[in-house]
Order: C-alpha cells, then sequence, then structure tokens
C-alpha cells in the first residue's frame, strides 16, 4: 500500500527516531523542504544518514499537487524541521492528501515548541504563538498576541522570520524595537533565544537591555514573559544579563 509520509526532523541530526530512520528505509522518493526554518546539519548529512537520494523542494512545489500525485503510486516522504505539524503548509498537505483518499503517516519530533522548556519556563504557561516578519510596516497581529497573552499573565513565543535561501533573518533587536514601538514597556521582561535545541544561546532581561546582546546565528526566537512563578523565576536565573548596564 504506497503513503504519503510527513517526517519529522527535530533540531538537528541526533533528534532523527529510529521511526523517522525505519519509515524513510520503504520510500521510493524522499524529499525535504528548508525554507520553514533552519537546520543544524546540511542536506548531504542527511543522505549519507538516511542512504538515500534526498531532494530539495522549494516552497511552491510543496504547496502544489505533486507530492500528492505521487503518493498515489509510490510512497513518498517529507522530511520537515522540528515536528512536521507545527507549520500549517504541512497540515494543509496532509488534508489534501487524505480529501484524495491517499494514506497518510505522521512521524513526529522535537520542535521549538518543546525546546522552549529549556529556558527554564513552563510550556504549560504559554499562550497563542506569533511571529514577526521581515516588513513590519502595518502589522499589527504579534503586538496583538502578546497585549492579549499579557492581560491573561501567560508568556509569549514569538518566532523571527527568516528567508534561508537569500540568508535573511529578522534580528532580535529588529524585533524588540517594534514591540517598543507598538507599547511594550522597555523594562518588559523578555527571553531571546538563538538557535534552540541545537547549541541554544538564551539570555533574560529587560527588552531594553537585550537589544545589545549578541546571540550568533540564527534562527532567532523571542519570549515576552507573563506572570512568571517561583519555579520558573529560579530556573531561569541561569540566564539572567546584567541589567545594570547603561
Amino acid at each position: 500500500m504506497v503513503m504519503l509520509y510527513l517526517i519529522s526532523l527535530g533540531l538537528k541530526k541526533e533528534d532523527i527516531s529510529l521511526g523517522a530512520l525505519e519509515t524513510v528505509k520503504k520510500c521510493d522518493l524522499v524529499y525535504t523542504e528548508k525554507y520553514t526554518s533552519l537546520y543544524g546539519n546540511s542536506l548531504e548529512d542527511l543522505k549519507k544518514l538516511f542512504n538515500k537520494q534526498i531532494i530539495e523542494l522549494k516552497r511552491e512545489e510543496v504547496e502544489s499537487d505533486k507530492l500528492i500525485k505521487e503518493s498515489k503510486n509510490e510512497n513518498v516522504a517529507l522530511l520537515v524541521i522540528g515536528d512536521c505539524l507545527t507549520a500549517t503548509t504541512h497540515i494543509s498537505l496532509l488534508m489534501e492528501a487524505r480529501k484524495k483518499k491517499i494514506k497518510t503517516k505522521v512521524v513526529h519530533g522535537p520542535s521549538i515548541l518543546t525546546a522552549i522548556a529549556e529556558t527554564g519556563l513552563s510550556i504549560y504557561k504559554f499562550g497563542a504563538v506569533t511571529s514577526i516578519p521581515f516588513n513590519t510596516d502595518n502589522i499589527k497581529t504579534p503586538i496583538e498576541v502578546v497585549k492579549k497573552n499579557q492581560e491573561i499573565g501567560l508568556h509569549t513565543l514569538i518566532l523571527l522570520d527568516l528567508n534561508p535561501a537569500e540568508k535573511k533573518y529578522v534580528a532580535l533587536k529588529e524585533a524588540i524595537e517594534y514591540l517598543i514601538k507598538n507599547g511594550i514597556k522597555k523594562e518588559q521582561l523578555c527571553i531571546g533565544c538563538a538557535r534552540l535545541g541545537n547549541n541554544s544561546i538564551i539570555k533574560k532581561g529587560k527588552a531594553i537591555d537585550l537589544m545589545k546582546e549578541e546571540f550568533g546565528d540564527p534562527p532567532y526566537s523571542l519570549i515576552v514573559i507573563g506572570n512568571i512563578g517561583f519555579l520558573e523565576e529560579e530556573a531561569s536565573a541561569f540566564f539572567n544579563i546584567d541589567s545594570k548596564r547603561s
């Protein structure tokens, strides 16, 4: 029976599960995409690990009916950074396959939505997730999400936009500038993150102070802290920066 497989790569090569390895073995066509995030290993690394030819697809190819058509006659796998159902693109692909009566299977893996616990904050105390794009002119959704989460005391995970093909990334400084411009206080406690789950850099401090910090290579994310519990305060204190600098 032929099938379409969505297979999670996690945040780095070491995250790849035995289930993912075994599933790829039985696939005739193996694809991946790198427009939704950055991965800690190269395409050549993945080819060696899976011992398969892996073809990288562009966004428009994933969003077309290419994979659906091929899955009617062959076992097709799409390798996805993080967890394969984090991005709406892949959920849409899964839904379309099911509508066309194509058998599907999902192999889950680690993603930034679980890696955020590395900051010391509880996953259960996060509200809606949002993202900040490259051009924030007249963009209100991110700040609206942050403020709604703040009203009920929840933390907000903000994913910063990226375009790996052109090596363009929204910097943490730009994201904080956007928040301050739209009403977030300069003294708001935040956590800046780079490469969560893969040689993570995590720094906690006031928004205005985090703007002066270096985080190294992308991808980047920002957490606006809500009501913080005692255990969270203690666990996240390991990442405090010097807030006394001018």
